[in-house]
């Protein structure tokens, strides 16, 4: 190369959201011509597209390097890290799942299944029963093979009035797992559902090994075997010869936390971790324009919250909730905090990237301070605390915008911010007014089952809506395109406005935003799934180093 042409821009140049327009396009058979003609149309010069489509076809064409170490550091974790599936919270808990643990399906960047620890599935006529034919050959981390029971007693940690999962809401309508061989299971659904598949490829739905109640090691199937764990502080895994598939590409996975955003971002440019989770949007110009790294924006229904708890004050009462709903600057929370990197909030937890599923024609609720102040005035409530942790980029000033907002209708709203490490121990679902992230989930179905539930462990707020839970089961098994819809726009609606008795149910949603992270340019392999950080916690298969 010319020196002229070491200074021309890469594909690791770009934004996020237009190196994903390139490379999708290109996975999805885009040729040189047709992507360069796009970056033409929008400024760039034919040498700037050259260049640009030249570094994306090399990255998209490399093939993965074996060996060296990726450090991965979190936003959050705490005593509470854990490497019980059925117990995982956070990020740093679905990532090292995802190194030690299988499911029986994966979700592809599409959200669409493909086979993982079962190497087919398929349902009946209407979707009551499912048969999943498992791989055969595959071991744990033990020695010992994997087989149909192992799945049955993995199944049954979350049913049953004592089981702690926080996701049996989601399996709740299979009322038997049943086994036909050693390696063949049924699921007997009580309601059709078509969802199943993802629903199982969702982190909670690891494969564990039959018989384990301890989780201190992990005794898993995945490419990565634990050697250290150590909640609150870190873990180390070795990549595991005796993977049923071609496994991980480098020697040891390290996942740990730094909890300050601006740290955390040091750690990245002074090269002592390779992958962070949560960029702070104001940070994305920076990295941009520093040698070595880059933002991974992927678009996604994530959503940040403001829990008002029904059942305690101030949230039981409606008016208050309606009050702090009409007092969000939505689309500068888009603009200004999230440097545009999300999509406004309609106070429920579904948006455009949900698809079909989204209820566009619910109107969306606006800034109006007077129906803010006439809502707090029938509250009777002049004071409030909200506990505040830096749960997601942009939470904190989320709430103190909010805070600002609420003093021009006579509320004295106190920010109380809290400590990240242990939070979702001891203030999430606790106190009586705390902040929440959510990430994206596979449907809208299981989205809103997980937060909004009657019986989900998960519900933020403890509001219970019997409609809605009614709605979430029947909903599974229309065909119908145009009376799905129908109910799930009223579900939506529920959420937002509120039932027959105009009960809201206690969430604020203003922004929902963009998964932005960064990395190291020596770190390829990252996907785009996005249900999650870094594409939706799959990276620890499939990430490799270019420098090794």
């Amino acid at each position: 190369m010319t020196d002229f042409d070491k200074n021309l821009p890469t594909i690791n140049s770009l934004s996020g959201s237009d190196r994903e327009t390139i490379e999708t396009g290109l996975q999805r058979g885009a040729t040189r011509r047709e992507v360069m003609s796009w970056l033409i149309a929008s400024g760039a010069t034919i040498a700037v597209a050259g260049s640009i489509v030249t570094s994306a076809q090399n990255a998209l064409a490399a093939t993965p390097k074996k060996g060296g170490k990726i450090k991965f550091a979190s936003d959050l974790h705490g005593p509470s890290d854990t490497l019980d599936p059925g117990l995982n919270t956070s990020t740093i808990d679905y990532s090292r799942g995802r190194a030690v643990y299988n499911s029986l399906c994966q979700i592809n960047d599409d959200l669409s299944t493909r086979p993982e620890l079962a190497e087919e599935y398929s349902a009946n006529d209407n979707n009551t029963e499912w048969t999943f034919k498992l791989r055969k050959g595959v071991k744990f981390h033990d020695g010992s093979a994997f087989t149909a029971d192992d799945v049955l007693y993995t199944m049954s940690r979350h049913y049953g009035e004592k089981s702690t999962s926080k996701a049996k809401s989601l399996v709740a309508d299979v009322k038997e797992w049943k086994k036909v061989d050693s390696h063949t299971v049924k699921a007997i659904m009580s309601s059709p559902n078509a969802d199943l598949p993802v629903i199982l490829g969702t982190p909670h739905f690891k494969m564990i090994k039959d018989g384990t109640t301890e989780f201190q090691e992990a005794n898993g199937t995945g490419p990565y075997r634990m050697t250290e764990f150590k909640p609150g502080v870190r873990s180390l895994s070795e990549r595991w010869n005796g993977y049923w598939r071609e496994g991980g590409n480098v020697d040891v996975i390290e996942i740990t936390a730094i909890t300050d955003t601006v740290a955390r971002l040091s750690a990245l440019f002074s090269n002592d971790i390779d992958l962070m989770q949560a960029l702070d949007p104001k940070a994305i110009r920076k990295v941009e324009n520093t040698d070595g790294v880059g933002v991974w924006s992927v678009a996604s229904g994530a959503y940040f919250g403001l829990c008002a708890l029904t059942d305690v004050s101030p949230g039981d009462s409606p008016d208050f909730v309606l009050a702090m709903q009409y007092i969000q600057r939505r689309k500068k929370i888009v603009k200004s905090v999230l440097k545009g990197q999300g999509t406004v909030g309609n106070d429920h937890p579904i948006n455009v990237a949900y698809g079909a599923d989204f209820c566009s024609e619910l109107p969306q609720r606006e800034h109006d301070l007077d129906k803010a102040k006439f809502h707090l005035k029938k509250s009777g409530v002049t004071a409030a605390q909200l506990d505040v942790a830096e749960v997601g980029p942009g939470m904190t000033d989320i709430a103190l915008l909010a805070q600002r907002e609420a003093k021009k209708i006579g509320l004295d709203l106190k920010i109380n911010k809290v400590p990240n490490d242990g939070y979702w121990g001891a203030v999430w679902l606790k106190t009586p007014f705390n902040v929440v992230t959510w990430n994206m989930r596979p449907t809208a179905n299981v989205m809103m089952n997980l937060a909004f539930a009657p019986d989900a462990p998960w519900n933020d707020t403890k509001w219970k809506s019997e409609r809605l839970g009614k709605l979430l089961v029947e909903s599974r098994g229309v065909k119908d395109a145009a009376k799905r819809h129908e109910m799930y726009c009223e579900m939506q609606r529920l959420i937002s406005v509120g039932d027959d008795d105009m009960r809201p149910s206690g969430m604020i949603i203003p922004a929902h935003r963009n998964y932005v992270d960064a990395k190291s340019d020596k770190i390829e392999g990252i996907g785009r799934m996005p249900l999650g950080s870094l594409g939706g916690y799959e990276w620890p298969e499939f990430a490799w180093r270019t420098d090794v």
